[in-house]
């Protein structure tokens, strides 16, 4: 992201690890997901790249949304909405089963509304991406 030149990205879409040392069922790590000492330097680099007026969507580990929203107002982010992804399995169980995934839309200024907003709640259509986690 460096060497990409300031206010050049129109929007930033991403699925960062969510510091909950996740292990999916197929073993696989997620790089960083232990630590956050990458997470003030990365969204300070989106953040820097994106255009004014413009936004990032993030997915981010619930447990730590503090310390991913401290992190996104700190560097200039503004919370704009919160959308839920509902899923037909659970991708996790726990006290309860999580059949959502949680995602946040941040803006850089004054982004304008769209004429036709989407809904919050979105249905979730998994692809198998054996690429994934993150």
């Amino acid at each position: 992201m460096r060497s990409i030149s300031s206010a050049r990205v129109d929007l930033v879409v991403t699925d960062p690890p969510y510091l909950t040392n996740y292990l999916p069922r197929d073993g696989r790590k997620v790089a960083s997901d232990n630590q956050g000492d990458w997470l003030k330097p990365s969204f300070a680099e989106v953040y820097r790249l994106l255009k004014p007026d413009s936004l990032c969507v993030s997915f981010y580990g619930w447990p730590h949304a503090d310390q991913f929203l401290g992190t996104w107002k700190r560097i200039g982010f503004s919370p704009v909405s919160h959308l839920v992804c509902v899923k037909k399995y659970p991708s996790r169980k726990g006290y309860t089963e999580s059949y959502h995934q949680t995602i946040y839309l941040l803006a850089k200024g004054r982004p304008l509304r769209p004429t036709q907003p989407l809904k919050d709640v979105l249905e979730w259509h998994y692809t198998g991406n054996p690429l994934h986690p993150t």
